[in-house]
């Protein structure tokens, strides 16, 4: 693996490049991760293809969100990652990632594919902005990341509770602090729905079996699925949300089949 960086007026944007041949695969993370939590689904993709998995804005080394951050920022940090791969790209969005992808595609032509992973879109989880604000505001990252948990995605005191004893939250903490910005512009944002049905190539949305017609992420997916007629859609068998850090190689088994369907 190797990093790239990429210059959106001033703000490095950077992505972890895997080398290989044929269309390149760009992988945009949602919140709470970035392009290290997501290398074992990477490793476990068996295509030739360059894969790019983007660190967005927030996270080491890419830039800070900046004054003025919304997702329409997050969409032209993309189209300027897309346009210097200058091909075609194949173009995979999970949760928050999936709706800047899913606007993007909107936008622009030569997309390969389009495969989104529960994306959220408003109104989501808009009560818990000013308790992310309140605990990032006096530095305390560890409410932030048990906030994210229960209010956001609703998994028990229970979870939150063995989470702290893995080593993963300590992954997690630093990954919070732009999580009330990144919530914010999520609710103050209202995805082109009219427009996703006029996307071109060809379109998948994976949904966790776990989450179908359930709070939140289920609900979130639903208005995507019904503005996406022409998608396919493929239900990750015992999964929720958390399927690249979960259950890896079956994601990157159903990203393999994806692609090479598509090729």
């Amino acid at each position: 693996m190797r990093t790239l960086t990429f210059d959106h007026k001033g703000t490095a944007i950077s992505a972890r490049t895997r080398d290989g041949d044929g269309p390149p695969l760009v992988i945009l993370p949602g919140v709470m991760a970035d392009a290290a939590t997501w290398q074992p689904v990477v490793d476990g993709i068996t295509l030739p293809n360059p894969v790019i998995v983007i660190n967005r804005r927030g996270r080491t080394p890419s830039g800070p969100l900046g004054a003025g951050y919304t997702v329409r920022t997050e969409i032209d940090d993309l189209h300027q990652v897309l346009d210097a791969l200058g091909e075609p790209a194949h173009l995979f969005g999970w949760s928050y990632g999936a709706l800047i992808a899913a606007d993007a595609a909107t936008e622009r032509g030569g997309l390969r594919t389009l495969t989104l992973y529960e994306p959220v879109a408003h109104p989501f989880a808009p009560e818990a902005v000013p308790l992310l604000r309140e605990a990032i505001g006096r530095g305390d990252l560890d409410r932030a990341v048990e906030i994210v948990n229960t209010t956001v995605s609703g998994f028990s005191a229970e979870y939150v509770a063995a989470l702290r004893q893995d080593p993963v939250w300590q992954v997690l903490r630093p990954l919070a602090a732009p999580l009330a910005d990144e919530l914010a512009a999520i609710d103050d944002h209202r995805p082109a729905y009219e427009k996703y049905r006029d996307i071109a190539p060809p379109v998948t949305l994976l949904l966790g079996e776990l989450n179908e017609d359930a709070v939140p992420y289920g609900i979130a997916f639903a208005p995507f699925a019904q503005a996406l007629p022409q998608a396919q859609v493929v239900r990750l068998p015992s999964q929720g949300h958390l399927a690249h850090a979960q259950a890896p190689r079956l994601l990157a088994e159903t990203i393999t089949e994806v692609l090479a369907t598509a090729e």
